[in-house]
């Protein structure tokens, strides 16, 4: 675990002064930043002096996570890969105190690695997150989640921010009648007083699901006995547009890509993390994922291995290109044979 303080530290930080600090780990660990303590200038929109904390480098578009000011410590954040940064700011009025934190690079450890001590800091969890998309998933995902454990994320808040959509990517969880020991519940809203949209376990991924406002809220909880490797899942600011293929049963769908332009892969992470087409085997979001593309590229055609095919087209609120065109045929699957298309 490696500190991480304002400058003069301990003493009180100077007057108009900015600092980031920009953390990067290997390829394939994450950032795990959680603060020891923290009292900055207050303002209700933390207007002068703040702490931000940024999933990549700093001031990247959608990449926000929280404006912090006050005397209250902001919660433990962890990266969704392997770059976080910081910015200090503060302006020429008042100085209040000291803030400080710690950081140190997870993926998660096994317990294995902590002989002397619990690894907490790969069990931490929860947080409020305010950028247009990001990535959460449960504690020491893809590992078994710990036991008696309880993480709520609150998302929304970000500048112009629409109803926000979540996909679960992957999920797997102790099951039982009702959900009554491990599972996970959203909430219409930034808290659990909100409208309840669905509580779910086992290993059935949960429906994408979209808010009514701006602010969506998820509750993980386990109990202290059966566990499994949890979730992965994906949010983003605004419902995305989609479209299903369907053929009468004992068909198949083969989609050809003519033309495709969409804003291009991430410099950081090489992923499709702003606009993006999936397509997914089914008619739901639930289905087998065919494939992920973005930007300019050459693709293959794609078949279903059932009778439709479900094509989802997410953009963000920035840049945009020319979009996408397909076409498609269908192909009756003969008995004795693996396909006909």
């Amino acid at each position: 675990m490696f500190p991480l303080y304002q400058p003069l530290h301990p003493r009180l930080y100077p007057y108009e002064t900015e600092c980031t600090w920009l953390i990067v780990v290997a390829e394939g660990s994450s950032v795990l930043l959680s603060f020891s303590h923290f009292e900055l200038e207050y303002h209700d929109t933390c207007a002068y002096d703040y702490l931000q904390v940024y999933n990549g480098a700093a001031r990247d578009r959608g990449n926000l996570l929280g404006t912090f000011c006050g005397h209250s410590p902001p919660p433990p954040f962890s990266s969704a890969w392997h770059v976080m940064a910081v910015v200090f700011r503060s302006d020429r009025h008042v100085v209040a105190g000291r803030c400080g934190g710690h950081w140190a690079s997870i993926h998660p450890p096994p317990l294995s690695h902590c002989p002397h001590h619990p690894c907490l800091l790969a069990d931490a969890c929860g947080g409020q997150l305010t950028g247009l998309s990001g990535e959460i998933t449960s504690p020491r995902y893809p590992e078994s989640y710990p036991n008696d454990a309880e993480c709520r994320w609150s998302i929304g808040g970000a500048s112009g921010g629409g109803p926000l959509t979540l996909v679960f990517a992957d999920f797997q969880m102790e099951g039982g009648q009702g959900c009554g020991f491990d599972y996970v519940s959203l909430f219409d809203g930034p808290t659990v007083t909100a409208p309840h949209l669905g509580r779910y376990c086992g290993s059935a991924r949960p429906p994408r699901t979209i808010s009514s406002t701006p602010h969506l809220l998820i509750l993980f909880k386990s109990d202290f006995n059966i566990g499994g490797r949890g979730f992965k899942a994906h949010f983003y600011s605004g419902a995305g547009v989609s479209g299903c293929i369907q053929l009468p049963p004992g068909y198949r769908v083969k989609i050809f890509f003519l033309d495709m332009e969409l804003e291009g892969r991430s410099s950081l992470t090489g992923g499709c993390d702003y606009d993006h087409l999936s397509a997914f085997d089914g008619g739901t979001e639930n289905g087998s994922l065919l494939g992920r593309w973005c930007g300019r590229e050459s693709l293959a055609p794609i078949t279903s291995r059932s009778n439709q095919l479900l094509l989802v087209l997410h953009t963000d609120r920035n840049t945009a290109k020319r979009g996408f065109s397909i076409s498609y045929v269908g192909g009756k699957v003969l008995l004795g044979c693996s396909s006909v298309l």
